[in-house]
């Protein structure tokens, strides 16, 4: 009892500071849809004002599955994909927070499977949020730990699991004021499928039962590579002739002036070099075309031209969903989120098309990924923008140690697979129970 009266006092403080935050809820939409208009619409979505009642007859039919944003979708694919092929009469609802997440999801099922906004953490928007979907079991996945939501999912009988999930040292230092209602949340887990034995470790010490947490392996590595990939790759390089290519993938606006410091200084040793630029969030897609435009380069985007021309650049990648295949058209690739610290992204992409890469010194969401590969010498991590220019300008001029680090990515990524079995080996007793034909 007394423990039960501990819960509602903390979860009450932690609804009553949502709830006086809820109108800066409205400015932050506002301000995110002046750069980016998607951020205007579904507002209902976001505080789950659905308008039907629910059926409280109705059976626990969906199988939700949350992921948050781009990267979570991507890691979240070959799950579904699996899932969907096992079940194909199994509804599903995929939840996100950010439009590109949303984006993500309809290039990938379009409306194979049901999509809306995950509500804000608030009581009344999370238990709108189960009484009107009603799901039989939710998958989150990665690093979502919303105390409202986990405990309403608990309170509406909702088995609930997190996937891939990782947590870094800086996010459990991050959680710290929270900790007390984050580690009651935790429990009411069925599972935590984690990454790696150091996320697994993390895990425990923020709050979970050690009963509660195995390691699964990272779903990353069993994304496969895209259909028809040699095709892709062949007709960019009909497009490029001899010239060589570098992309820079995942950037941030803070990443930006460096790029264009980087192509600049590349094309003083390679002039007809090609840069492949794709910015992280679309908003900055306009940006990064102004970015190369006002330093005197002639630019082509994939929307526009498809692909780029022989007099062009910088080919700007301004779509969703093909920066794997753009990453095996590069001789060598940077990614970003790693030289502010955002944290770094998925490096395991270009290791399974076979490109050697650069990434500077901030990869704290993906230090065990960077660990490994920088373990095979598939990865040169570097600590400025000097030395990231250093180690590009040495691999476009060694196509040996190019060739070693695409074999040695590749075959790391081809021994880290196996996380999607184990995943749906533990999905099983929240999953339709599978018919002979």
């Amino acid at each position: 009892m007394r423990s039960d009266f501990i819960e509602r006092v903390m979860r009450g403080l932690y609804s009553v500071v949502l709830y006086a935050l809820l109108p800066i809820t409205v400015y932050h939409l506002i301000w995110r849809g002046f750069r980016q208009r998607e951020y205007f619409r579904r507002w209902n979505e976001r505080y789950a004002m659905y308008g039907a009642h629910p059926d409280d007859d109705a059976p626990r039919e969906r199988l939700w599955v949350h992921a948050v944003s781009v990267g979570e979708v991507n890691a979240a694919a070959p799950l579904v994909n699996a899932i969907r092929r096992e079940h194909p009469h199994l509804p599903l609802l995929v939840t996100t927070i950010t439009p590109t997440g949303s984006a993500r999801v309809r290039d990938l099922w379009g409306d194979a499977v049901q999509h809306v906004y995950l509500p804000y953490d608030i009581p009344g928007a999370v238990r709108r949020f189960f009484d009107h979907y009603r799901p039989r079991a939710g998958l989150i996945l990665e690093t979502e730990l919303w105390p409202n939501l986990l405990f309403g999912a608990r309170d509406h009988g909702v088995p609930t699991y997190i996937l891939n999930a990782r947590l870094s040292a800086r996010s459990l230092r991050g959680y710290r004021m929270l900790a007390p209602l984050v580690a009651r949340a935790l429990r009411t887990l069925r599972c935590v499928g984690a990454q790696s034995h150091a996320d697994a470790r993390r895990f425990v010490k923020l709050g979970a039962r050690p009963e509660q947490v195995t390691e699964l392996g990272n779903l990353k590595f069993d994304t496969p590579v895209p259909e028809g990939l040699d095709g892709f790759v062949a007709q960019f390089r009909s497009h490029l002739g001899e010239r060589r290519a570098w992309i820079a993938a995942s950037t941030h606006e803070g990443e930006e002036a460096a790029v264009i410091d980087l192509h600049r200084r590349l094309r003083e040793r390679h002039p007809d070099l090609l840069l492949v630029w794709a910015p992280r969030h679309p908003e900055r897609f306009r940006p990064a075309v102004d970015h190369a435009h006002a330093a005197g380069w002639r630019v082509a985007t994939r929307r526009l031209t498809h692909w780029p021309g022989e007099a062009d650049d910088v080919f700007v990648v301004d779509t969703l969903g093909e920066l794997m295949a753009f990453y095996a058209c590069a001789d060598v690739a940077f990614v970003g989120g790693s030289l502010q610290p955002i944290g770094g992204h998925n490096l395991l992409e270009p290791a399974a098309v076979g490109t050697p890469m650069v990434t500077g010194p901030h990869l704290h969401n993906f230090a065990e990924i960077a660990k490994r590969l920088s373990d095979v010498q598939a990865v040169r991590i570097e600590q400025d923008v000097d030395a990231v220019h250093g180690a590009l300008a040495s691999l476009l001029d060694d196509a040996v140690e190019r060739a070693r680090m695409a074999d040695a990515g590749r075959k790391l990524v081809e021994e880290g697979r196996g996380a999607l079995s184990r995943s749906l080996a533990l999905l099983a007793p929240v999953l339709p129970v599978k018919r002979d034909a």
